[in-house]
């Protein structure tokens, strides 16, 4: 029985490192917890050599005094077991434990993450100190939970020390048995690369053509590396299980090569995320049109919760944030910490804590901004946290447990994500069109889920939504179609776009009519594609039910045949050699209808496709929202009318809102109607 992030009330906290200052100021710096209304702190994930400062010589003097204080105060421990930065006395010891890069070098102590998760004695290093860990803290009234390691896969997510090439040739013998069978998934006829012995396979290696390995080694390594994740975090989780089974167990990430959906499925009580909207904007492509910015967070978010419904967010950003060379991250203005707390719990949060209560004096991190200055006196972000401390004990209780509500999903899979890293002909497709569908779904106040397709997916799962959109899944199997036709069958309506549905779970391409798998549903053929690039300038669609219309189609064109009576062609390509030629499908079937989008998404292709479905905001009878307004709704048993309402202005601005019926808000206690002006970075949770 998994445990739930929170039980009766919102846990709001912050990250904490007493090994980093002096013990005279952990009991002011507990008070002020305290007082600016945390109840949570998360401890020890770097401090494996204070645990253990010599291999086999354990001691927790150091943490037995910060824990009991912590408690002492009121405040619940999250610890971190202290895996993602071994000790220098165990990398001198076990070199082997040490990373290697594709190159062949061997990463050295000094940074973090710097281990691989292959090698047999630091397996058995770490579950040592796990161990010492969870049956020295079971017991402790003040700890209530473990996380696992710290952002597993973040800094590197790839694996070449020996042990990983031996590990991932022993995964593969469990994959394919024979030789014979990997050699056909593997296409190794091509360029003679056939393997006469194991002992000659090995993870991706340098080739004469630089970072260009064999696509279907490549994605099987990508498959390798997440299962090998998962059975190192399985390690520490079977330990905690066993010796502190009245404590929960998860951990903070969502980076690549990690199936975050079967870790949490496996051995996690929940997923958590750390979320810093920043990124955002020092990310963003200035040729974007029309970007988000920190507002396109909430599609991490979204992720994140496919893989919980309700999480923890282990580290909020709360000041400016950046390494002594690189992620120099502007501060939040003022409003704007509160603003992302409140997208962070709008979009499924029941627990969050603030990365972190003090700015570092020392190590590449002293200029990630905490809360609390170098100075330790008072600032506007610890005021702005009081603020919310205050909000969050009073109305944690009305929205905790409840999910948030969508009725269209975007639709995503790891093998796809995984294989489009190095597929240019699919993979870059995929971020644009999630991005450009959360752009246009979000300005017309429509949420939306991210879901992911998984070998364990149920019609049920797919048919709470009224809309998939699925826009780029190259690698397709009969059994994932034949699952989202019964999804369209029984009344969905399902998304494709260019580029859907032409190759198998190996990456090889079938021999079969684009887009393969895909083909019956759409009813539709391709007959031909390009990409769009060089001299193939871009061309526009234009929409039959709107002639006077025209979108861009952009990066990659299939020019579409109609197979079947049942189709409807919705757009049409309006220049080049294919000028008239359908560009955009409809496929009535069953009781649902399944579209064909022939190019990479954008904001205003999606809104005409939007138009065309008749999707409205969940808010649309109520309330009038300028399109700057983020709409969010969490609600227990999918009914939004008992649910809570988050609205969320990202602009500095103030924004006009209208609300057609009385509503409660629930932060100020004011009952609202007509035409209200919210204040810029203003947040309404309304019931």
């Amino acid at each position: 029985m998994k445990k739930p992030v929170a039980a009766e009330r919102f846990e709001l906290g912050v990250c904490y490192y007493p090994e980093h200052w002096p013990e005279s100021m952990w009991a002011d710096d507990y008070r002020r917890m305290v007082e600016t209304g945390f109840t949570v702190v998360r401890l020890g994930e770097f401090a494996w050599s204070i645990f253990e400062p010599e291999e086999g010589e354990f001691q927790y003097d150091l943490f037995d005094r910060a824990i009991d204080l912590a408690h002492s105060h009121g405040l619940k421990v999250i610890l971190g077991t202290p895996t993602a930065t071994p000790p220098a006395w165990l990398t001198e010891q076990y070199p082997e434990a040490l990373n290697v890069t594709y190159e062949g070098v061997t990463l050295q102590h000094g940074m973090r993450r710097h281990y691989n998760y292959s090698s047999p004695k630091y397996r058995e290093l770490c579950a040592r100190i796990v161990t010492k860990l969870a049956e020295h803290y079971a017991s402790h009234p003040g700890v209530v939970g473990w996380q696992i390691d710290n952002e597993l896969n973040c800094e590197i997510n790839v694996f070449y020390s020996e042990s990983d090439h031996l590990t991932f040739r022993s995964w593969l013998q469990d994959r394919y048995v024979t030789l014979d069978k990997l050699n056909e998934a593997w296409g190794t006829v091509f360029w003679n690369q056939t393997y006469t012995r194991w002992s000659q396979v090995c993870l991706t290696r340098p080739t004469p053509s630089p970072n260009q390995p064999n696509p279907h080694q490549a994605l099987d390594e990508k498959r390798f590396i997440s299962d090998n994740t998962i059975s190192f975090a399985k390690i520490q989780a079977d330990i905690l299980r066993e010796k502190a089974p009245d404590q929960w167990v998860t951990t903070n990430g969502l980076f690549g090569h990690l199936d975050s959906h079967e870790l949490t499925e496996d051995h996690l009580d929940f997923f958590s995320y750390d979320s810093y909207p920043q990124f955002s904007t020092i990310s963003a492509d200035p040729a974007e049109v029309n970007p988000m910015l920190d507002r396109g967070w909430g599609l991490s978010l979204s992720a994140v919760r496919s893989v919980s419904s309700n999480f923890c967010v282990m580290e909020q950003q709360s000041g400016p944030g950046g390494w002594v060379n690189r992620m120099d991250m502007p501060s939040p203005k003022p409003g704007q910490m509160r603003l992302w707390t409140y997208q962070s719990i709008a979009h499924g949060a029941d627990m969050l804590l603030y990365f972190r209560w003090r700015t570092a004096t020392m190590g590449n991190e002293i200029y990630w901004h905490g809360l609390n200055d170098y100075h330790n006196q008072p600032n506007r972000r610890v005021k702005e946290a009081e603020q919310i401390g205050q909000e969050l004990a009073q109305i944690g209780p009305a929205f905790i447990g409840s999910r948030t509500q969508a009725s269209i999903a975007i639709l995503r899979d790891y093998d796809n994500e995984w294989d489009g890293e190095y597929d240019v002909w699919h993979g870059p497709f995929m971020w644009q069109s999630n991005k450009e569908w959360f752009k246009a779904l979000q300005r017309k106040h429509i949420p939306n889920d991210v879901l992911y397709m998984r070998s364990n997916t149920t019609l049920a799962e797919l048919a709470r939504y009224e809309v998939l959109v699925y826009p780029h899944p190259a690698i397709m199997s009969d059994d994932t179609a034949a699952l989202l036709d019964q999804y369209v069958q029984q009344g969905g309506k399902l998304i494709f776009g260019c580029r859907t549905g032409y190759k198998d779970t190996r990456g090889q391409c079938y021999m079969r009519p684009f887009p393969g798998a895909a083909q019956e549903m759409c009813g539709v053929t391709v007959e031909e594609f390009t990409m769009v690039k060089g001299t193939r300038l871009p061309t526009s669609i234009r929409w039959n039910h709107d002639p006077e219309a025209l979108t861009g189609a952009d990066a990659f064109n299939d020019i579409l045949h109609v197979e079947e009576d049942s189709v409807e062609i919705m757009g049409t390509y309006a220049t080049d050699h294919y000028a008239g030629k359908p560009a955009v499908t409809r496929n009535i079937r069953g009781k649902g209808e399944v579209w064909y989008y022939g190019a990479v998404f954008n904001e205003a292709a999606v809104l005409q496709i939007i138009g065309s479905l008749g999707l409205v905001s969940p808010a649309a009878d109520w309330a009038e929202l300028p399109a700057g307004v983020e709409l969010q709704i969490r609600a227990t048993g999918g009914d939004t009318s008992t649910g809570v309402t988050f609205l969320l202005n990202y602009s500095e601005e103030p924004a006009q809102i209208v609300l057609k019926e009385s509503k409660t808000d629930l932060l100020s206690g004011q009952t609202l109607s007509g035409s209200y002006t919210m204040e810029g970075f203003g947040v309404l949770v309304l019931q």
